[in-house]
């Protein structure tokens, strides 16, 4: 007894009015000490059980130790619920005093209490009794009430107690399935609270999986229709959110799904009144909700609508879009709203995956709304909803059809491109990932077409997405200790690379294709609205040349890093349609670009992309891009070689048909194409051109420098593939042959020969078929080396048929000809002078042995030969030349072919091709050059009838300009050896009369004869033919020198015909006659700088030499000379420098400078700019003109 009142505290009024409170005076004492808690409140527990059910006390006071007890619950739950859970009986009474209290009490917030401190205890109690107690308690007062009208408390319980433990979802649905007829008379109770309440707890069962299945008959039967009805007609927000709430429960299940949507459709079909049970329409029912003013609802109401779409957006999309709710969801994006918006974006994405989303014009409708939005909320710090907006931009520009246009104005275009240039920049990657496909549809030409096309703005977004990805390209990957897992970290980081690298040159290849589709869009060429004085930025020729340089500086750079960490068939696929795009782009640099790729190892790499990835049938689209890059890439390096011939159209269109048919089928790596092309077996048409493709592309690749395969395996290849074709007896394309060639004289083994001969050991046909190429390879392909390979062989080959044929050398092979021909372009290939070595000077030997064999009717031997021959003369060392000349002339034989060939000149029966008249003429020049300059021992002279020369030179052949020249050639240089040669004798044609004493000084020239060469001259000068003229001009110096040293001009003579009579001397007075005047200034009328002409400045020099001022006056040379100093003089020939050189000299030394300040000008840039300053290209010495081997300073000096 003293331990309750104790417990009890002092009597008396000093007892704490707050702990009075709490307990029930006249049951106090009676109770246990253990029911009390310890720690405030100061509640008993036995004294609250005895409380509250008193009716005589106050509500208030009832409500104020509930209070404490839920405080209690939640403060002291540690020290609470054992005391509640020691006897379970006091357990279930305690919960069914509560339950009835709160069945009894109209007060809400005495109830709402109630109903916390119910959850609370079984929650925190966890006992199946007394959760089945009080589920027992809840049936018994809906079963036994006749009105729904006392029920919201109890299903607000059942509710809130079904959301704290959600098994007693399943537990309800099984053992008191009469109670859903209950909630069934809720819902259509006139009453939004009890309404609320019974949407609230049917959400709560149809939660769970288990208890929706039970439950999937009721709803299709019976709660269907109520439940749509109670939706639509729901006024409060309580019942309304409640309803959201139940229906995205339903929404989780296909099948609700399909009920609610059949429902719907069934009440648009029938037409009926809004509100009417079974007659209402899902969809405007969530359209009246997003119309609503309050953001909650708009929100829930969009999260339904993606509820619904999720489950299939084809089947169920049409109904949302034929009730416009796109429109509205549009509207939307304007919001302050962020969660608004995202879910906006969220309904937009999986409308957009309905074809009547676009064919209803949603989309031009609502466009302008998707840029404004994209750009407000790029202006957020929220990923979530950048991302999102980015996802519905690119979806609406992917799938947009092209018939409907979706920006109807430049403006709206521009903003778009702008929002993406913002979004592409951002710092996290998965909104710049996003960005990226969104640009990718962007790109395309019905979104670019609406006039006028803005480049300018196209190239800054593409500036930004490669700027964007070549940044991530360049961030360094995370560093962490070694192991498995920092391996595994690195291999991710190298996969999202890839990814935002692809993503990258997918945009960037639709831009590419944008550009070649505006190629055939007159309007599109240029902004029509650019002022004319602009620079023309902004023009397709402007882009397209940005997409290539943009490709060269950023694009190959990043993919080439990229594939050094990892190689992806995907991404090489569009990097390399990429590139063969360009050469469509920008045809004008195709060529250029070709060589630079092919320079950077492209070939390789595309090789070894077909090698790796598709063999045996894998990635034929991979496969089929890189066949078509190989094919264009090659035509353009075969059509714009760099230092040989292009083909011809017939020849490019043959390498087109075996490349198409070839390239796909190439697939394998470098050892096994070489042993594909070593094969000796018969090959089919398809095998054989395989090894075409494999050739070239070999042959390609090492004219790039890219040699990617040995040179020693690379040579027995080649060898016998072409000795498969001499089996096989085919006449492979000569492209394909010039290619063989030069790998082979490429790779060859400097210290061993051919391991067979081609040439001789094949047959007529064949050996003619390997020459004609061979020579077509020569001229074509100026850089390669072949003389190793060819010479010692083509010496064993003259020296057989030699012994052979010696008597009559035409008998022998018809391929004779075209060997020597060969031979001499070997020769002609050599730019610079060279040293004859031992293997040279056997040829020469053994050709002037040949050429002395024949007769002046075999011209096609003798042609080839006296090239070979010239050649030796001029294109080597002087030395060399000495040597050359002293051979040659030691050939009898040859010296008296050549005497008969000239002597054919005159003659109009027999005589030979033109072609071997001029080499004669240039040969025997040269002869005689080299004996006189070298004194060297002659064994043979040659005769030349000099009437007969001029005479060809006053009447000259028709269409002979170069026969012309070697003839003057050669008179120039029996001229400068005043007629004193010891290997040429000049013979007249028939008994001349005795010279006038005034003729001997000339001889064996006469007057008559010097004035008719000189007209001569004059007329050939008159065809203004630029080697003639040269000839013309340096035979006109040789012969006034000649006539000043046999006439100085000191004085004056008398004629012997008629002594009163004087004598000019004939120099002067062939230079200063009237026609001479005549015959410049018709050089002069071939243009505005033709007195630079090398050979009008030397005719010029002669006149002013002579002091012939009727020709040319003083006021004439400083009129020339003035002009040469306006003129760039660094951009001349050296050849017209040292023209221009002698004639300032000239005027010089002959005291006409006028202008002193001038001529000082004119010195200085002179002697300041030595012919190795001259900027202007040095003009090639040998040349091939009509057959003939003509070296120009020859001609010329």
């Amino acid at each position: 007894m003293a331990v309750r009142d104790a417990a009890r505290g002092p009597p008396g009024p000093g007892r704490d009015e707050e702990t009075a409170a709490l307990l029930f005076e006249r049951a106090h004492y009676r109770h246990d000490p253990c029911w009390l808690l310890p720690v405030p409140p100061r509640l008993c527990l036995a004294c609250m059980l005895e409380l509250l059910p008193e009716p005589c006390v106050s509500l208030v006071r009832k409500k104020h130790v509930l209070s404490c007890f839920q405080d209690a619950l939640l403060r002291h739950a540690s020290l609470v619920m054992p005391l509640v859970a020691r006897d379970q009986r006091i357990c279930i009474h305690f919960i069914s005093m509560l339950f009835e209290l709160l069945c009894n009490v109209e007060d809400g917030s005495v109830t709402d209490l109630c109903i916390e401190v119910l959850i609370q205890l079984t929650t925190q109690l966890k006992l199946e009794q007394t959760i089945h107690c009080l589920l027992d308690e809840c049936h018994k007062e809906l079963c036994n009430m006749p009105s729904m009208r006392g029920s919201l408390a109890t299903l607000t319980l059942l509710g809130k107690l079904v959301d704290a433990v959600p098994l007693l979802a399943d537990k309800l649905v099984m053992e008191h399935s009469d109670l859903m007829e209950h909630l069934l008379r809720g819902l259509v109770y006139p009453n939004e609270g009890v309404q609320a309440s019974v949407c609230y707890l049917y959400g709560k069962l149809y939660s769970s999986p288990v208890a929706a299945e039970m439950l999937s008959g009721h709803f299709r039967e019976k709660l269907c229709p109520l439940f749509l009805s109670t939706l639509d007609g729901a006024q409060t927000k309580e019942l309304q959110i409640n309803c959201l709430g139940l229906l995205r429960q339903l929404l989780k299940y296909d099948l609700f799904v399909s009920l609610i949507m059949n429902k719907s459709a069934l009440a648009e079909s029938t037409e009926g009144v809004e509100g009417t049970p079974g007659k209402t329409s899902l969809p405007l029912v969530l359209k009246k909700l997003l119309l609503s003013r309050d953001e909650t609802l708009q929100v829930a109401s969009a999260h339904c609508i993606t509820a619904v779409l999720v489950h299939s957006p084809v089947k169920h999309a049409p109904a949302f879009i034929h009730a416009d709710i796109p429109e509205f969801l549009f509207e939307h994006l304007s919001s302050s709203s962020e969660v608004l918006v995202w879910s906006s974006y969220n309904c937009l994405i999986l409308l957009a995956e309905e074809p009547l989303f676009f064919s209803k014009c949603h989309t031009v409708y609502g466009i302008e709304s998707v840029v404004r939005s994209l750009q407000g909320s790029l202006k957020m710090n929220n990923t979530e909803l950048h991302k999102q907006g980015l996802l519905l931009f690119a979806e609406i520009l992917t799938r947009q059809p092209e018939e409907i246009k979706l920006f109807t104005s430049s403006a709206i275009c521009r903003d778009a491109g702008r929002a993406l240039q913002e979004a592409v920049r951002s710092p996290v990657l998965e909104v710049a990932a996003e960005a990226l496909k969104a640009i990718s549809a962007f790109l395309r030409k019905d979104h670019q077409s609406t006039p006028p096309v803005q480049y300018r703005e196209l190239r800054a977004l593409l500036e930004a997405m490669l700027s964007r990805c070549a940044d991530f390209s360049q961030t360094p990957l995370s560093r962490r200790p070694l192991g498995h897992a920092s391996s595994r970290d690195s291999g991710k980081a190298i996969l999202r690379r890839g990814k935002f690298l692809l993503s990258t040159l997918e945009g960037f290849r639709n831009a590419c294709r944008l550009a070649v589709e505006f190629q055939s869009e007159p309007s599109a060429q240029e902004n029509p609205f650019t002022a004319p004085s602009a620079e023309k930025e902004d023009t397709l020729e402007a882009f397209s040349e940005f997409l290539l340089s943009a490709c060269d500086s950023l694009c190959i750079p990043m993919v080439m890093r990229h594939s050094e960490q990892a190689t992806h068939p995907n991404l090489m696929e569009v990097f390399l349609s990429i590139l063969h795009s360009l050469f469509i782009i920008v045809p004008h640099m195709k060529e250029k670009f070709s060589k630079k790729l092919a320079s950077s190892s492209f070939i390789r790499l595309t090789l070894e992309l077909k090698a790796r990835f598709c063999s045996s049938l894998r990635h034929s689209a991979l496969n089929q891009v890189c066949s078509s890059f190989l094919y264009y890439m090659i035509l353009n390096l075969l059509s714009a070689p760099e230092k040989t011939e292009p083909l011809s159209k017939e020849e490019l269109s043959v390498v087109s048909t075996f490349l198409q048919h070839g390239l796909p089928h190439i697939s394998s790596r470098n050892p096994e194409s070489l042993a594909f092309l070593s094969d000796r077996q018969y090959m089919e048409k398809t095998a054989r051109q395989r090894q075409y493709c494999i050739l070239l592309l070999f042959y390609l690749a090492y004219i790039h420098e890219d040699r990617f395969v040995s040179e020693a395996e690379l040579f027995v290849a080649v060898q016998s593939f072409l000795l498969s074709l001499q089996d096989q007896g085919e006449r492979p394309p000569l492209v394909v042959f010039r290619a063989s060639i030069y790998l082979v004289s490429l790779c060859q083994d400097k210290d061993r020969a051919l391991d067979e001969d081609l040439i001789y050991s094949s047959s007529v046909d064949t050996a003619h078929k390997v020459l004609i190429v061979l020579r077509m390879f020569l001229r074509r392909n100026e850089d390669v080396e072949v003389g190793g390979l060819i010479r010692g062989h083509f010496l064993l080959i003259l020296q057989h048929l030699l012994v052979e044929h010696g008597a009559s050398p035409s008998e022998a092979s018809g391929n004779l000809p075209l060997l020597l021909s060969l031979l001499s372009l070997v020769q002609l290939k050599n730019m610079s002078e060279q040293e004859l070595d031992s293997m040279a000077m056997k040829l020469l030997h053994q050709v002037s042995k040949l050429c002395g064999k024949c007769s002046p009717a075999d011209v096609d031997i003798l042609q080839p030969s006296f090239n070979f021959l010239y050649w030796s003369l001029h294109q080597t060392t002087p030395s060399s030349q000495k040597r050359a000349a002293a051979v040659l002339l030691s050939s009898t034989a040859l010296i008296e072919l050549l005497e008969k060939t000239l002597a054919l000149t005159w003659t109009k029966v027999d005589s030979p091709r033109t072609e071997l008249l001029c080499s004669a003429w240039l040969l025997t020049a040269s002869f005689s050059a080299q004996q006189h300059y070298a004194s060297l021992q002659v064994h043979q002279t040659l005769s030349v009838d000099l009437d007969q020369v001029l005479k060809v030179l006053s009447f000259p052949k028709k269409k002979a300009a170069l026969l012309s020249a070697a003839i003057l050639c050669f008179l120039r240089t029996a001229l400068q050896q005043s007629f004193s040669s010891a290997f040429v004798t000049l013979v007249p044609s028939e008994a001349q009369p005795p010279l006038a004493p005034e003729n001997t000084v000339l001889a064996p020239l006469g007057t008559s004869q010097v004035l008719s060469l000189v007209i001569g001259l004059q007329n050939l000068l008159v065809q203004k033919d630029s080697l003639l003229s040269y000839a013309c001009v340096g035979c006109l110096e040789a012969l006034l020198d000649y006539l000043h040293a046999r006439s100085p001009d000191i004085g004056l003579w008398k004629s012997s015909n008629n002594p009163g009579r004087l004598m000019f001397p004939i120099a002067f007075h062939v230079v200063s006659q009237p026609w001479n005047r005549f015959l410049l200034f018709t050089l002069l009328d071939a243009g505005e700088s033709s007195f630079l002409r090398p050979e009008i400045l030397r005719l010029m020099t002669l006149f002013v030499r002579f002091q012939s001022s009727s020709v040319l006056s003083h006021e004439e040379v400083d009129h020339v000379l003035q002009g040469a100093a306006l003129t760039d003089l660094s951009t001349l020939s050296n050849t017209t420098l040292q023209a221009l050189h002698s004639f300032f000299l000239q005027v010089q030394s002959m005291g006409l400078l006028a202008d002193h300040s001038m001529a000082q000008t004119l010195q200085t840039s002179l002697e300041g700019l030595t012919p190795s300053t001259s900027s202007a290209q040095p003009p090639l010495d040998m040349l091939y003109l009509g057959g003939v081997a003509v070296s120009l300073s020859h001609i010329r000096d």
